[in-house]
């Protein structure tokens, strides 16, 4: 059956492999939007920032609160995946 199946489903091929296409770039972009370490080096360039000079306390302890924030959410996602996996 398996044959038969291929050969009355070919003219779908494009549109499978479309789909598969899709998949990995919806997979690659999520992968990359919950991705914490772009946020962790932000983090280590901001502290940089701030010891050099060019970022005052209070700027900096704005942003920080921000991506600390954010990195929490990042994280717990990611834990989320791990247990339902």
């Amino acid at each position: 059956m398996g044959l038969l199946t291929n050969i009355l489903t070919l003219p779908l091929a494009p549109v499978r492999g479309t789909v598969w296409v899709l998949d990995q770039v919806l997979l690659t972009a999520e992968r990359e939007y919950y991705d914490p370490e772009p946020v962790r080096q932000e983090l280590r360039d901001m502290e940089q920032q701030l010891l050099d000079g060019s970022m005052t306390p209070e700027e900096f302890d704005r942003r920080e609160d921000e991506l600390l924030d954010r990195l929490e959410w990042l994280e717990a996602h990611q834990q989320r995946l791990r247990t339902d996996s």
